[in-house]
């Protein structure tokens, strides 16, 4: 008779109530013994009488535990795993198996150098619908494969969040904890997509969100695509009206297989019209860790076969902060003492399934809440676009665009055929320490303008604040090869000013060099006039009767007043004024002529030295119609800066 394996059990709280129900199940089939626990607090147990501690290595030498299963927070995976693993215990390593690739390759290394065994509890990936599936796939039943999508929807309170220090948090005390809906509660459809398909990852695309106040993402999506060039599509939420049951769809030239993994249930749709479904059997995977000790069988999720995971964790880990989704998105719940219980997403099922059947991400499918805009009494007046899809030579950066008026008159444009690199309404300078942050060519001393390989990003990092009325965003200025050179707080506001809007537009770069940062332009480099670099706003090219204030295009350029403003009729004869206003005295860039565009002139005719910080400020009174001298310096003189 063989012997029951011994076990110890290191996380019994939460879901670490899970494993003692699975341990009682396998104590009574004599499959194993619970020969110890360990965590913080007592834990009740009624089938055995375990001893227990808080020293996961003295248990494990002291039990001669065989098997450790580790259902402790992410953050703690690695150091537990491998002090299991050192003290001659295998180990079922509860999912995610680590919070970064370094963890999940110190886990291996031990695994490596003990002979012990480490398999993660990816329960899914037990089930014998997966190797269904893939023989589908191999054999051709389902024709050649273009992609698999996978869809979860889930309710979850916002108790949920606070259950522990490290729900809903992307790290703690410094800590990659990234616990997250992609990452946590529907990993298995990552995982199991992963599992249905061979090869490399080429590149991982993500979108994250979150409606509850959290520092994670509770709704969020995936794109995964193959070196092969597979693609493979996740899209979930906590935040649906009722709990629709996870599942994968793989799609074929010759029909689609729907894999609703947490009941193991299988149907296949075939061109010809036939239809079969299969729930297949599951093996648990502590029995079949246990197997592989007493029997040398093959584990069905060693630690290896994860590695494409914790690529798509990492992927998540260093995306950009979640966006923060406006309440006016959501329906929230509240119970009879005002307190928020719950947070819902009109929709966001049918999305995630929407998802699942084209392949593609949240703000694809026009998502309202993957929107970023702007809003004075309840009405769009600007779009925000934080993660731009364009080429390196435009310096990509987020930029305002479809700027307008409350009128409608739209007061901006985006790449436009004179000057591409010209992006709405953000922050551009042509020289950063040597990089150039504009787009374009680089003007070079005694050459001209020339094509270098010079051009930075300005990468989104997170918003801290987002709502209707503006936001607070946090980027990082990286130049050639990746360099951080400087950190940026912008604030954005729109607020109304009468029949017309303001937009205030603050930023504040902090130098990240090490040395002083300096600022250069076209100038300074001896192009006489084009001082441009900092604030700068694009006005549509198409816009005719184009006149400045207050003086005509040669008294405003290079000019130093508080403000200066720019009108224009659009093709369909409806004017409009902008005004700019500023409190830093820099000389204004002004092109009318040749193009409409105003900006600041950080560095006129002189570079100019960043030590630590620069902060600026330029407040724009966006108008419907011409407006006349004193109308624009009435307007002007109420702005406070």
């Amino acid at each position: 008779m063989i012997a029951p394996v011994k076990v110890v059990l290191a996380g019994a709280q939460g879901h670490g109530q899970h494993h003692l129900r699975n341990l009682r199940r396998l104590t009574g089939l004599g499959v194993v013994e619970l020969a110890g626990i360990c965590d913080l607090r007592p834990v009740e147990v009624d089938f055995a009488a375990p001893p227990q501690s808080s020293d996961l290595g003295e248990l494990v030498e002291k039990t001669g535990a065989e098997i450790t299963i580790v259902c402790t927070p992410i953050h703690t995976h690695a150091d537990l795993a491998v002090t299991a693993l050192r003290a001659g215990s295998h180990v079922l390593l509860e999912k995610p198996p680590a919070a970064t690739p370094e963890a999940h390759r110190r886990i291996a290394e031990a695994a490596a150098r003990t002979g012990r065994a480490c398999q993660v509890g990816f329960q899914s990936l037990g089930s014998a619908a997966v190797p269904a599936l893939r023989e589908l796939i191999a054999n051709g039943t389902l024709g050649k494969v273009r992609g698999i999508g996978g869809a979860g929807a889930w309710v979850r309170p916002a108790a949920y969040f606070t259950r522990s220090p490290w729900a809903g948090r992307r790290r703690l005390d410094d800590v990659d904890v990234v616990d997250g809906a992609l990452t946590n509660p529907f990993a298995h459809a990552v995982a199991t997509a992963l599992a249905l398909a061979d090869g490399p990852i080429a590149r991982i695309e993500t979108e994250l969100y979150h409606a509850f106040p959290i520092e994670s993402d509770d709704t969020s999506c995936v794109r995964i695509r193959l070196a092969d060039g597979l693609v493979i599509t996740i899209a979930v939420t906590l935040c649906a009206k009722e709990r629709h049951e996870p599942y994968l769809v793989v799609h074929g030239e010759r029909g689609t297989a729907t894999l609703v993994y947490t009941e193991d249930r299988l149907t296949v749709e075939l061109a010809d019209g036939s239809r079969t479904t299969t729930v297949y059997e599951r093996t648990d995977l502590l029995e079949n860790l246990a197997d592989h000790v007493r029997t040398g069988a093959d584990l069905l999720v060693p630690l290896p076969a994860t590695e494409t995971f914790t690529q798509v964790l990492d992927a998540v880990r260093l995306a950009p902060e979640p966006v923060p989704i406006p309440e006016r998105h959501q329906v929230v719940e509240r119970d009879a003492a005002g307190e928020v219980v719950g947070r819902l997403l009109p929709g966001v099922a049918e999305l995630t399934a929407r998802s699942a059947r084209e392949l593609t991400l949240y703000s694809e499918l026009g998502a309202p809440w993957t929107r970023v805009e702007l809003l004075v009494a309840g009405e769009p007046v600007a779009a925000y676009d934080w993660r731009p899809d364009l080429p390196a030579t435009d310096s990509p950066r987020p930029y305002l665009h479809h700027v307008r008026t409350r009128g409608g008159v739209e007061v901006t444009e985006v790449r436009p055929p004179d000057h591409v690199h010209h992006l709405g309404v953000g922050v551009a300078i042509s020289d950063l320490g040597g990089a150039n942050f504009w787009g374009g060519r680089t003007y070079v001393k005694d050459r001209g303008p020339t094509w270098l390989d010079d051009h930075g990003t300005q990468r989104h990092v997170a918003f801290s604040r987002l709502a209707d009325d503006g936001f607070t965003e946090h980027l990082e200025w990286i130049g050639p090869g990746g360099r951080p050179m400087a950190r940026e707080e912008r604030t954005v506001a729109a607020r109304p000013v009468g029949d017309a809007w303001a937009l205030d537009f603050a930023f504040t770069l902090t130098n990240l060099t090490g040395a002083p940062l300096t600022v250069q332009s076209s100038a300074t480099k001896g192009r006489p006039g084009a001082g441009y670099g900092g604030f700068f706003w694009r006005a549509p090219g198409t816009s005719t009767a184009r006149t400045t204030l207050p003086g005509d295009e040669r008294a405003v350029h290079g000019s130093r007043g508080r403000w200066v403003a720019m009108s224009g009729t659009t093709p369909q004869g409806r004017d409009w004024t902008l005004i700019f206003v500023q409190a830093d005295g820099d000389p204004w860039f002004v092109r009318v002529a040749e193009y409409p565009g105003v900006g600041q002139a950080l560095a006129w005719d002189a570079p100019l030295v960043v030590k630590t910080t620069l902060t600026r400020r330029v407040v724009t009174i966006v108008a419907d119609g011409r407006l006349d001298e004193e109308e624009v310096s009435a307007l002007a003189a109420d702005v406070r800066l």
